[in-house]
């Protein structure tokens, strides 16, 4: 049984959410990824911060980028627990990143909606990887706001 699947890198991703949401943070988590070794790690810090571009993939982008020495992250893979927004496809854009790997569809701020290109045209997509924990972290964390 191959240790790093997919679904490993993923649930290191879920936890990061998980962090997240009990800092009253939108829960969402991302690691990057290299030769099977996590090198970058992040979730949401925006109400923590006070800084809107403070998103999961944001900071595990300069996470990794500050392990490797290097901008770009041509030969890593993203965990991310929603599909990147607008912004992080950008970042990811220009950092050149391999693989992006997410769990849940964001049908209104996921960058699929702005337009399938945003991301380098040699990067890979797969999505729906452990969707199902990673919506029901967003659905509860959106509940609990209203109540």
């Amino acid at each position: 049984m191959e240790l790093f699947t997919h679904e490993y890198f993923m649930n290191e991703a879920l936890k990061q959410a998980k962090i997240a949401f009990e800092e009253g943070e939108i829960p969402v988590g991302a690691v990057i990824v290299s030769k099977n070794k996590i090198i970058g790690r992040g979730y949401n810090q925006t109400e923590k911060l006070q800084d809107v571009t403070a998103h999961a993939e944001m900071i595990a982008i300069t996470s990794a980028a500050n392990y490797l020495g290097a901008k770009y992250l041509i030969d890593c893979r993203l965990y991310v627990t929603l599909e990147p927004c607008p912004m992080c496809a950008g970042a990811l854009f220009w950092s050149q990143i391999g693989e992006v790997y997410y769990a849940a569809s964001d049908p209104k701020r996921g960058f699929h909606q702005c337009n399938d290109s945003m991301l380098h045209p040699k990067t890979k997509v797969f999505s729906g990887i452990m969707a199902e924990p990673a919506q029901d972290l967003v659905n509860e964390f959106f509940k609990k706001l209203r109540e």
